[in-house]
């Protein structure tokens, strides 16, 4: 059964900005985010994730004078949830928490009415615990960020990548492609996601255990199981770069952390034993995929060593030997 809102006058928006080396283009995010927080009460906090090249100290000069905005500095670089909750617990200027917290990406620039559509449509429906936007990249070209929750289903469709698996197994893979119009989902991806204080008071904060990746699929699942579903507002536009902090675009090898991290969340959603089988799933699919390339080699491998770093990883959480490889 879903939660509900009590319906809020004259609603406040504490709009969260994580840095982490990434100055100049964070600057325009902020122009953009203070544009779309225009007649809209609260305001603008900027967290510089313990940079470490003048990040802060460029951002806090360029935003001195400019009212609606605060720029921290978080001490240290925790990943993307604990950054956003150095901002969160901030509150709003004065101390107070806001109605709602909007997180933004650094790479990410609302259009002028992209905050208040979000804020208008959580409104208006006062079940729905998380709302995100419709966003594109700078050529126009929509980006995925709707999906379903990962399962041991999902992570075999997504390694076999095998027409006949997918089709099987079509109502299960995580990415659910761009909806055509505004409505539930399973979670969104955290560029651009508004979400109700009184659903961060329920299930608290982003799990700081998550480094980068899984912290928004983990946020949405724990507000779901809460009664607080996601919704994705297919009016609210967001153009996105994407990948410029984690520079995800250009890995030659996925990152030790991606692979602690979707370990976690299965551990978490499930326990050990869902984790050792989505872990297999994977590996079986992946097996499959490699299959299916010796005889068309044109076929997309996929990350080098991946699944072997995979099967490493997963070795090294079931003997406890300590974190992956960085």
């Amino acid at each position: 059964m879903d939660s509900v809102s009590e319906p809020i006058a004259n609603p406040t928006v504490l709009t969260v900005l994580l840095n982490w080396r990434t100055a100049e283009m964070t600057l325009r995010a902020a122009d953009a985010a203070e544009r779309a927080m225009e007649g809209v009460a609260g305001g603008i906090v900027v967290v510089d994730n313990d940079s470490g090249d003048g990040s802060f100290e460029r951002m806090r000069d360029a935003l001195k004078d400019r009212p609606r905005f605060r720029v921290v500095q978080s001490g240290r670089n925790g990943g993307f949830g604990a950054g956003n909750n150095v901002g969160i617990r901030l509150g709003l200027p004065d101390g107070s928490r806001p109605d709602y917290v909007y997180i933004l990406n650094s790479d990410a620039f609302p259009a002028p009415d992209a905050i208040r559509l979000l804020l208008d449509y959580l409104q208006r429906h006062p079940t729905v615990g998380i709302a995100g936007s419709y966003i594109h990249g700078p050529d126009g070209e929509p980006h995925v960020t709707c999906f379903r929750f990962p399962s041991v289903a999902s992570e075999f469709e997504g390694a076999a990548r095998t027409g006949p698996i997918s089709r099987l197994l079509a109502g299960r893979s995580v990415a659910i492609g761009v909806p055509d119009a505004t409505g539930p989902v399973d979670w969104l991806a955290g560029a651009s996601m508004m979400i109700r204080d009184v659903v961060l008071r329920e299930i608290g904060d982003f799990d700081e255990t998550f480094f980068l990746y899984f912290e928004e699929t983990d946020l949405c699942r724990r507000a779901a199981e809460a009664g607080w579903p996601t919704h994705f507002v297919r009016e609210s536009r967001v153009e996105h770069i994407g990948s410029v902090s984690t520079g995800m675009k250009t890995w030659k090898r996925v990152p030790g952390y991606w692979f602690d991290s979707r370990w976690y969340y299965f551990r978490k959603s499930g326990g050990t034993p869902r984790a050792v089988a989505a872990t297999i799933a994977h590996l079986a699919g992946g097996l499959i995929l490699q299959v299916r390339r010796l005889a068309q080699p044109k076929i997309p491998a996929g990350p080098p060593h991946f699944l072997r770093d995979l099967s490493g990883h997963a070795a090294r959480q079931l003997v406890g030997s300590g974190k992956a490889r960085p």
